[in-house]
């Protein structure tokens, strides 16, 4: 963790790279610093994913509207300053992002950041984490 996943409409795949807005979130999240100057994130945790939503239904269907959805789902332990400036950073990224298409559509965007407080289960498996972990 954490993992920041997109969901979106499908009708604006051609109007933007989103692959590219998930390396720019990515390496954004990977900048972040909290108070102690120390990573709010690690580098093997850390994955971007987006997908379009093969249905949908976007405010009255009167238009060809978007809509984009991403949340951060992260463990607990960061300060509520920490969270905010990383939430404000990943959405001025996205609104950079969108700013093209802005001019040229209806589009919504919501970034909402979720931290699991107590998991009941919290299995993984992954060789990623000691690519980054050597002294």
């Amino acid at each position: 963790m954490p993992h920041l996943v997109i969901l979106y409409t499908p009708n604006i795949e051609a109007e933007t790279d989103m692959s590219a807005l998930c390396r720019t979130l990515a390496d954004t999240m990977l900048k972040q610093r909290d108070e102690a100057d120390k990573p709010v994130f690690p580098i093997g945790g850390t994955r971007v994913l987006a997908y379009p939503a093969a249905h949908h239904a976007v405010a009255d269907g009167k238009a060809d509207y978007a809509f984009v959805y991403l949340n951060i789902r992260m463990a607990a332990g960061r300060s509520e300053a920490v969270k905010k400036k990383a939430g404000d950073e990943l959405l001025a990224d996205v609104r950079a992002h969108f700013a093209p298409i802005f001019d040229q559509r209806h589009i919504g965007i919501t970034l909402q950041i979720d931290e699991s407080p107590g998991q009941v289960y919290d299995g993984k498996h992954s060789n990623l984490h000691p690519l980054f972990n050597k002294p």
